[in-house]
């Protein structure tokens, strides 16, 4: 049953909080999701600012060099993306000279993706600096915890 909504005679004008009550949302798997996503995100755009990326280009890069020839198609789908969300990013990529596109060997429709030499040493330099601030953000985690962190984390999204 549903508690009646108070009145405004019940509602003390004077009442302070000194500590917030935040036990229900943290019962909440979206609530912990956000607020740990919110620390990794703080502490992943300044120190990306120096190279100009942002989380979504990071991932795309990310992506490229460990799959040489991804479509966009394939891009889409590995980072939840709608395709006319991606051809902006691909274009401003290639434009800083990050990656290129080379007609598809097996559908020639399509164009593979690569990193360019440029965004290879992009990458060399930003996925372990980004690796360490990952680390240092689950600091309090065992190895073991972080890896079943993980496992669970995926389990929601695949």
């Amino acid at each position: 049953m549903i508690a009646p909504a108070a009145s405004v005679s019940d509602i003390d004008p004077c009442a302070t909080v000194d500590t917030v009550d935040v036990a229900f949302l943290q019962t909440l798997v979206g609530f912990n999701a956000r607020m740990a996503a919110l620390k990794a995100i703080g502490a992943f755009i300044p120190r990306m600012v120096p190279y100009g990326l942002r989380i979504v280009d990071f991932s795309i890069l990310s992506i490229l060099h460990h799959n040489p020839g991804v479509t966009s198609r394939q891009l889409c789908d590995a980072l939840n993306l709608l395709p006319p969300n991606l051809v902006g990013k691909i274009a401003a990529l290639e434009k800083r000279g990050l990656l290129l596109r080379h007609p598809h060997p097996l559908d020639g429709r399509a164009f593979g993706l690569h990193l360019s030499v440029e965004g290879r040493a992009l990458m060399q330099e930003t996925e372990p600096l980004v690796s360490e601030m990952d680390a240092s953000i689950a600091a309090t985690l065992t190895p073991a915890e972080r890896r079943t962190l993980q496992r669970l984390l995926r389990k929601l999204y695949e």
